[in-house]
């Protein structure tokens, strides 16, 4: 999972994609380092092992994009 994936996610808003300063908060709650994230991506597992719903929607979509060559 990218950073464009995260801000191409559809679905939450009017708008596609999750708002980075709330990512950034989230990321910090559940123990996770935004900063590494931004540079390399995170492994869809981490996310997945939060059990969050927007998590598992993120991945869902970045599973998509990447089946579809995006």
């Amino acid at each position: 999972m990218t950073v464009a994936h995260l801000r191409s996610v559809p679905g939450f808003s009017p708008k596609p994609g999750f708002c980075l300063s709330q990512s950034r908060v989230w990321f910090q709650r559940h123990g996770l380092d935004w900063r590494d994230f931004v540079r390399n991506g995170i492994d869809a597992e981490a996310l997945e092992a939060t059990g969050d719903g927007l998590a598992l929607a993120l991945v869902a979509h970045a599973r998509r994009e990447v089946a579809n060559g995006r």
